[in-house]
């Protein structure tokens, strides 16, 4: 049998679903004591025995940042003449955000049709599951993998990667690779195999408008004094209109590369309202290509329970979903300095970066590589985004180690991560395991031209 059947005989003789059982059975929440403990379980008795089965040296690493957990690296070392890839998956999940559908029990994996629900099916343990699976059959039917391999593995991702920068600068000789393949996040649509290259950054803006101590009675003193919900909203609306279009030039990047552009020429978002956003772009470039500032929360008063009281206080939280190119460092001065201009010197602002944007070249040579090998084995086109629209830790990759980063998804928009019912569907489960296994297969062939 030729090694991709090999792949889609795995998913179709039920498998692939048992294993990811077991993987989802861990309820590895970073955010919690009892998660932290299912982590260092599903490092030990899950991911060990997966990178040794590979032929893998496998070392726990301690973070060097302590709100952090502890990272896993497998390296297999095949020659020094051959090429390195360098693989990434994150062990931990988010915790439970409400109730499941039908008494769901979201540690226990079942099926409904395509569906196969679980916590962590989708972001990430079905997704590095479906690499580490592929790779298992590429050794299996050579006998070898053709090239070397670094697997790493964090177990923080889900509370904004503590430490990961700190540990890649510090272990630069061991996870030095010539390209990084990855998976994370979604595809496009559930029918559209996809690569995407980086991803987009955050920065999360809280915009206060404190004026006073108590609330005034709003018949006695309406109209004399500032109100902080009128003033926020005013403040607000100088910044982003009600059509969702950036105000502020500085909030922008300098410009949408042509390269993306013609990237994103052909790509088709299904969701967009219309005439919301910047309407000279097209939805594939609004949501790929360039920045959005959205509101958040807004909190003033009591909505369910109002009261005649103009409030003390109102306070607006915002996030800068931005591309690589953006001046992140001048985005709360230019903030300050527009709210000023427009009369509201009053409202205080603070910036925090949640993440960094960062994306590997559209014309990067392991990029066309990629997009072709995929190509030849895909049943439809394959997708090329200059990054995806949330965030991930590429900037470790791309600026910490020097990469180019390949990130092949085998989840989809609608899997609902982070929220209940977070699923998989087994279509793009079967077929993610075949176009990775095409992907890794190829690369012992890969043109050295490509190497660093």
């Amino acid at each position: 049998m030729e090694l991709l059947d090999q792949a889609r005989a795995h998913v179709d003789s039920g498998a692939l679903f048992a294993e990811l059982a077991t993987l989802v059975a861990y309820p590895t929440v970073s955010d919690a004591p009892e998660g932290r403990v299912a982590i260092q379980a599903y490092l030990d008795e899950v991911l060990t025995p997966a990178l040794t089965a590979l032929g893998c040296e496998v070392t726990q690493h301690a973070n060097p940042d302590p709100a952090g957990g502890p990272f896993l690296v497998g390296v297999r070392t095949e020659s020094p003449d051959r090429p390195t890839l360098l693989c990434y998956g994150h062990a931990d999940v988010v915790g439970e955000a409400g109730e499941w559908g039908e008494g769901r029990d979201p540690w226990t994996l079942t099926a409904d049709g395509d569906r196969w629900y679980g916590r962590g099916t989708a972001d990430n343990k079905g997704q590095h599951l479906i690499n580490l699976t592929a790779l298992r059959l590429l050794l299996a039917d050579r006998g070898k993998l053709g090239f070397n391999l670094k697997f790493l593995f964090e177990t923080g991702e889900e509370i904004g990667s503590p430490g990961l920068t700190e540990f890649a600068e510090q272990e630069q000789d061991l996870l030095k690779a010539d390209v990084l393949i990855a998976s994370d996040g979604p595809r496009l649509d559930a029918a559209t195999p996809t690569l995407f290259l980086g991803a987009r950054g955050g920065i999360r803006l809280t915009l206060d408008a404190d004026l006073r101590p108590d609330a005034a009675h709003s018949g006695n003193w309406g109209g004399i004094l500032r109100n902080p919900a009128t003033t926020l909203t005013g403040a607000i609306a100088s910044l982003v209109d009600g059509h969702g279009r950036v105000q502020v030039p500085a909030l922008l990047p300098p410009e949408l590369p042509e390269s993306v552009r013609t990237a994103l020429a052909d790509v088709v978002v299904d969701a967009s309202d219309e005439g919301w956003g910047d309407q000279r772009l097209t939805p594939a470039e609004r949501l790929y290509g360039w920045n959005t500032l959205e509101v958040l929360a807004l909190d003033a008063g009591n909505a369910d329970r109002p009261v005649n009281a103009i409030p003390g206080r109102a306070r607006a939280v915002l996030q800068l979903r931005y591309v690589a190119g953006t001046d992140v460092d001048g985005v709360a001065p230019a903030i300050r300095e527009h709210l000023a201009a427009q009369g509201f010197p009053m409202i205080d602002v603070t910036a925090d970066v949640s993440f960094l944007a960062s994306r590997t070249p559209v014309d990067n040579p392991w990029a066309s590589w990629a997009k072709s090998t995929l190509d030849a084995v895909a049943e439809k086109p394959v997708a090329v985004l200059p990054n995806f629209g949330g965030g991930l830790p590429n900037h470790v990759f791309t600026d910490v180690l020097g990469l180019a980063t390949l990130w092949l998804p085998h989840s989809y928009p609608g899997c609902l991560q982070h929220a209940p019912d977070e699923h998989q569907l087994a279509p793009v489960a079967r077929e993610g395991l075949v176009l990775a296994t095409a992907l890794f297969s190829a690369f012992s062939s890969a043109p050295p031209t490509l190497r660093r």
